[in-house]
């Protein structure tokens, strides 16, 4: 990897290119295909971007080219509808399986946002063999959310205390400890734990479930810090509020999930799974990347409904600094994180390379679902938008015959 030399240079290459094409644009015009090009790449480099939302994107960037080979935008679009016609039978499971949970009655205080939560799964991983890894870690995310708004906006501190001690006795007869609109939360995330570990005992012969238990342990934990910091009425520095954001922002449980479920279909070893111990660094900056996203796009709505401070007000409190110098220091460190990601990622490790690019893609997903906000906690605005393109709508397909022009369909 670049030494701080190295890296100096190519970071003046950065500027001077950002410059050179900030000028280009205003000598474009607005109908000119390189124009869009090169506003999108300075919005969003290349290498942040959803690879489902890109493929999408330059499907349509692509048509416009006048040196196009329509055979090969045909195939392009024609794989975008297939893998889009697996994403629809996914949620059509998905939407039975949360039906039946019944959390809308039962968790009425939570998030209602099984399509936003599967975005997640989607970004993570993409491909159509993935569908099983897909419906699991949608399942991890919906539960994961609703248990966040239980320590964010519901529980009473030592209502969440008792279910923190409960996660770690990791039983049924725990949950009879617990209050009434608790217990339906408790049981579906150790019915869904120890499900995932009897699947990947049956198919690979090997116990799994501290590992679930852990991620469970520790992002209850995490999430109960937050809470303390909340009742108490303090906020962190910016360095203690990250030492516990980057695991309560659910990156490590999702990325392990994820593991799990994407090798009930492979050889999963013993050897491979403590391999994702070795690969805590990555998960690590990919976790952290998704928590500084996540704070951008969602640290003003959350603080005008009383919730803890996030990475902006606390650096805010502990500099005396402006919301704008603030937001501009985290854009750095989510910059610095992107170059600690990439380090990593380029290591010749043990880390398996399905870590490493899940580890990417998580990151990836947490800017696009927050570029423009809070695009979980809300149903409307550019998440909709997305989520109807990459899921509802395929891309239309037309042929031309003897001057006629004919709609494809699958």
């Amino acid at each position: 990897m670049p030494g701080e030399e190295e890296d100096h240079v190519l970071e003046e290459a950065k500027s001077f290119s950002t410059r050179n094409l900030r000028q280009l644009i205003g000598t474009l015009e607005d109908a000119n295909l390189l124009k869009q090009i090169v506003e999108q790449s300075l919005e969003t480099p290349l290498h942040w971007r959803m690879p489902r939302i890109e493929s999408r994107n330059f499907i349509d960037i692509y048509e416009r080219d006048n040196s196009k080979n329509l055979a090969l935008l045909e195939l392009a679009k024609l794989d975008y509808n297939l893998v889009q016609s697996v994403y629809q039978m996914e949620i059509k499971e998905l939407s039975r399986w949360w039906r039946d949970l019944d959390f809308k009655n039962k968790a009425s205080f939570s998030r209602d946002r099984l399509m936003e939560n599967y975005l997640w799964a989607m970004g993570i991983n993409y491909e159509p063999r993935f569908s099983e890894c897909r419906i699991g870690l949608t399942k991890f995310v919906c539960i994961l959310t609703i248990i966040d708004d239980m320590y964010d906006v519901y529980g009473f501190l030592d209502e969440l205390e008792h279910f923190t001690h409960a996660v770690c006795r990791w039983n049924m007869e725990a949950k009879e400890e617990l209050p009434e609109y608790m217990k339906p939360v408790y049981a579906a995330m150790l019915k869904f734990g120890n499900e995932l570990a009897d699947n990947v005992f049956k198919n690979n012969g090997l116990d799994v479930l501290p590992y679930i238990k852990k991620e469970w342990v520790n992002l209850c934990k995490s999430y109960l810090v937050e809470a303390r910091w909340f009742y108490r009425g303090y906020t962190p520095t910016l360095q203690e509020y990250l030492e516990n954001a980057w695991t309560s922002v659910g990156g490590p449980g999702a990325l392990l999930h994820a593991y799990l479920l994407q090798g009930l279909g492979s050889h999963l070893t013993k050897t491979s799974l403590e391999s994702f111990k070795h690969g805590s660094e990555i998960v690590y900056w990919s976790s952290l990347m998704t928590r500084l996203s996540d704070d951008l796009g969602t640290s003003k709505a959350e603080s005008e409904r009383g919730d803890v401070a996030k990475a902006v007000e606390c650096y805010m409190q502990e500099k005396g600094t402006s919301e704008e110098k603030a937001q501009h220091y985290i854009n750095d460190l989510i910059c610095y994180s992107w170059k600690k990601m990439n380090e990593e990622s380029a290591k010749t490790s043990r880390i398996p390379k399905s870590i490493v690019k899940m580890s990417l893609n998580m990151a990836r997903t947490a800017h696009s679902i927050f570029q423009h906000g809070d695009g979980i906690g809300t149903s409307i605005g550019v998440t909709k938008d997305r989520l109807i393109s990459l899921i509802a709508n395929p891309i239309p397909i037309y042929r031309e015959h003897k001057g006629q022009r004919s709609l494809v369909s699958l």
